[in-house]
This record gives structure tokens, sequence and C-alpha cells, in this order.
């Protein structure tokens, strides 16, 4: 079926992101959108993840580095008032204990505001977006893709594999991620290492990384160098997925071992 890729005005990214939030990040929900703050300007929407966590979304529909420096501003003034956000929109109590989240949504983002996103100590999230529009249909149907964030130089902390297992609230996607921890360094016993850093587990081989798992509610990624040794982002939510995802990791591993 022919579609075509379709510019949309501001309005109508907030209206997808509303109706589509589960396609965002799998168990997101909607919770309201043009919030006024106290901070001169209304909150773009709110959303609740799956674990309970509020979640800022900010969205553009054209590059702008200014969105990160304006989503902060209102993921402050969530985080700062979250016990009244929890009690307004009657939440469940234990989301007054969870960390707040920001999620910009653009069509692109520049290196630059990539780089900031990387020394912003909070939970942050970049997706970029499409929209389609399909021959003998007027709907337009989103497509969001979360990008990786490059990690900042690693402070003297110490990280457990417990802590990416246990962010993970749906158990299958949880059992699906230890089984693979167990599993990798089986493929050259003595030579794969699995470390826990900040946001993510380090698969090394012989001392080298060939694969980052990161830990999401509902599901995990993957990031792995594919077949043209490009670093790929694969997003596991089910066996299938990682059916596809374990051969391109194993043969990272191959092609850095030694």
């Amino acid at each position: 079926m022919e579609y075509q890729r379709i510019d949309i005005a501001e309005q109508q990214l907030e209206d997808l992101v509303r109706r589509y939030a589960g396609q965002v990040e799998s168990g997101l929900t909607y919770v309201d959108h043009q919030h006024v703050t106290r901070v001169g300007g209304r909150l773009d929407v709110l959303l609740l993840d799956s674990g309970g966590s509020l979640v800022v979304a900010e969205l553009k529909v054209v590059e702008d580095d200014g969105m990160l420096l304006q989503g902060l501003d209102y993921y402050d003034y969530v985080a700062s008032n979250l016990e009244a956000f929890v009690r307004l929109y009657d939440l469940p109590p234990a989301s007054a204990t969870q960390q707040v989240r920001l999620v910009l949504i653009a069509p692109s983002y520049s290196q630059t505001l990539i780089s900031r996103c990387r020394w912003i100590n909070a939970p942050i999230s970049l997706f970029t977006y499409s929209c389609l529009k399909f021959e003998g249909s007027n709907e337009i149907v989103p497509v969001f893709n979360e990008l990786t964030l490059p990690s900042a130089p690693e402070t003297i902390e110490v990280y457990h594999v417990s802590g990416q297992l246990n962010y993970i609230t749906d158990e299958s996607a949880r059992a699906r991620y230890s089984k693979l921890l167990d599993e990798v360094p089986q493929w050259l016993p003595g030579r794969v290492s699995v470390d826990a850093i900040k946001y993510n587990t380090s698969l090394k081989v012989d001392g080298h990384v060939f694969a980052y798992l990161s830990a999401r509610r509902k599901h995990f990624l993957v990031e792995t160098y594919n077949s043209d040794g490009v670093w790929t982002s694969y997003p596991i939510h089910g066996d299938d997925d990682l059916d596809m995802a374990a051969p391109v990791m194993r043969h990272a591993m191959e092609s850095r071992s030694g």
C-alpha cells in the first residue's frame, strides 16, 4: 500500500501523542495536556508510565534546541509539586514516590541537544517521529522511535544488574532480560563480561564492548553493532524480537573477540 510522509502542526502532534501514547513507549497512558504552570507556559502533555512515574512530554514539529530548556522548566515544576499532581489527577499514591521523567518528541535533534542531554541528571528520553498518510485514507499514522543517548563519563559508583532488572515492571520482559544475561557469557565462556553501569548493562568480549542492554518499564533495548558495523538499537518486546537480535549480538561479539 502506497503512503506519503507528511508534515503536521504542533497541535496535531499533541493529539497524536495523546491518542497513541502507548506507541511512544509501551505502557504509557495519557493524563492531561496544556496544563497551565507557574513558570510561564503550558505543559504540552502529561503522561504516566507503567511503573507509576509521571512523564513530562515536550513536543516540537521542527528541530529546536530550546525545547530541552523548556522541558526542564516543566519537569522542575512537576517534580517540585509531585504530591499535588498525584492528588489532582487521582493517581496511585505510589506515584508520589517515583521519579518524574522527561520525554522530548520531535522530528529530529541537533548533536548539540543530544550532547547536552548526557549531562542531565534526570531520566530523559528522546523520541523522533514521522507521520504517514496511506493512499485512500485521511488517517494520520505516527511512527515513534527512541534515540540512544550517549553516556557521560562515569563517576566512581557501584551499580548492580539487579537495579536494571528491578526497573522492568513486566514479568515476561524481566525474565527475558535475565535469561539473556545468563546465556550471553556461555557464548565464549571465560571471555565475556557483564558489567552494570548507571543506566545500562555493558557486555564485553576480551575487554571490548559489543553490546548494551537498556531496561525499560515493559521491554528492553539491545544496542549492538549490526552486520555493517553500525551501532543499532533493537527494541525487545517479545521472543521473536530477541530471536532476531541475539544473532546480531553474537556476530558483533565474534567480530570483536581476540
